[in-house]
């Protein structure tokens, strides 16, 4: 078939109008992927600010719906006149049978400068795009609302038939874990900021067993004991706060403020009959508790010293507030540290810990990976590993760490030479 007759001036004028509605299509696929891959929480956050444009967004994404339709209305008819225009220009100047071959160039066309291209320009920076496009878009939402709202009650009228309520939708909130992902991958590296946070996270999954000093390990006064013997422990104390028993630590009498006694003993009017009054009320929280319950109960009850019990009433460990903060923070002060002392780092890089040190512990301070899912201290993960109580001298590797036991003392690990090298052969 012969070419159709038009006139030049229409002929540029509809190319003029393709080139028109190829760039129209690219603007609504920008448009559709930048709105639909923006970070939600920054928007809300910008949102909170009051800024103008992540309102209008929001607004936009209330109803993504109608924000679809609106999008994928003019999209689909952009690319549509645009196909029937080069279908004309082609018959004029080539004739119908180079139609499938103008509609196989305008398709490839459309994919890469209306599709591809835009599309992936808007996934890398969807904020800045979505900022351009939002108020042409709310523009033709409101101009073609009735046609977009008859689209949109068709569609959702075929959702509802598969029991999907779109009015209904809303933002999934993060789980723990997807927040700690989102925290940690916030920069190239792990800032301090980022450990506390990290630390906050994981209060609700650590309980008060993790990181309370065993009560072989507490540090306290018998009352037994001859009055200038009792002075000289609190004179000689490292520590804020000293119980005080009765012949064992579930005899608990009270709480010493050490330094509210130590004022006693420098004006020389501290006796037992004074000591007594300056005791506090001690503090007991269940074994097996949350820290991040913990911390809250701290707060609420004016406590800063707990002691661990278990179901029987018996007490397990201590715990401080100080314990808890250490957990989000890191060590923070200079005061001697029960755990420290658990762990000497050795010249070789291998280290002397202490059995009863725990293995959250041993993690922080030896970067290693020990799992803490299971028995939680280093004495537990031996004996549940062998599965009988060890004699010194003994070599193993748990979780690929090499290991040497180095004492034991009454069925329990004492000592233990630890090599947190993966690459360290395990002696035998």
């Amino acid at each position: 078939m012969s070419p159709s007759h038009l006139s030049h001036s229409v002929v540029g004028f509809y190319c003029i109008a393709i080139v028109i509605l190829v760039m129209l299509s690219a603007f609504f696929s920008c448009a559709e992927t930048g709105l639909m891959a923006i970070n939600r929480y920054r928007l809300r956050h910008a949102g909170a600010l009051k800024k103008h444009w992540a309102l209008l967004i929001l607004k936009l994404l209330k109803r993504p719906d109608r924000l679809l339709g609106m999008i994928l209305i003019g999209n689909n008819v952009a690319n549509i006149f645009a196909s029937a225009l080069a279908t004309v220009v082609a018959i004029h100047f080539f004739g119908e049978e180079s139609v499938m071959i103008i509609s196989a160039i305008l398709a490839v066309i459309i994919l890469i400068f209306s599709e591809v291209a835009p599309k992936t320009l808007a996934a890398l920076y969807p904020e800045r795009v979505s900022r351009v496009v939002a108020w042409p878009v709310l523009i033709l939402l409101n101009l073609f609302y009735p046609f977009v709202w008859l689209i949109n009650s068709i569609s959702n009228s075929l959702l509802r038939l598969m029991r999907i309520n779109i009015s209904k939708h809303s933002l999934e909130p993060l789980n723990r874990e997807e927040l700690r992902s989102i925290v940690y991958e916030g920069t190239g590296k792990v800032l301090p900021y980022q450990r506390m946070l990290l630390g906050i996270l994981d209060l609700n999954r650590v309980t008060v067993d993790d990181v309370m000093i065993p009560r072989n390990k507490i540090v306290g006064i018998d009352w037994e004991h001859p009055w200038e013997q009792i002075c000289q422990k609190i004179a000689k104390s490292q520590h804020d706060w000293l119980p005080i028993y009765r012949e064992n630590m579930n005899q608990i009498v009270g709480v010493l403020h050490v330094r509210e006694a130590i004022e006693g003993l420098f004006s020389q009017t501290l006796n037992q009959k004074t000591l007594i009054k300056l005791l506090h009320e001690p503090y007991f929280v269940p074994q097996g508790a949350l820290l991040n319950i913990q911390l809250q109960n701290f707060q609420r009850q004016h406590q800063n010293m707990a002691f661990v019990v278990d179901e029987y009433g018996e007490i397990k460990g201590l715990l401080t507030l100080k314990d808890i903060l250490e957990e989000i923070v890191g060590e923070f002060t200079t005061e001697v540290s029960v755990n420290k002392k658990m762990i000497v780092p050795q010249p070789d890089g291998s280290y002397l810990v202490e059995g009863a040190v725990t293995i959250r512990e041993l993690n922080r301070v030896t970067h290693c990976q020990f799992p803490t899912d299971g028995p939680r201290t280093l004495n537990g993960l031996i004996v549940d590993y062998l599965e009988t109580i060890p004699q010194a001298g003994v070599g193993l590797r748990i979780a690929g760490y090499a290991m040497e036991i180095i004492e034991v003392k009454n069925n329990y690990v004492k000592m233990v030479h630890f090599f947190p090298s993966t690459g360290h052969e395990s002696v035998s």
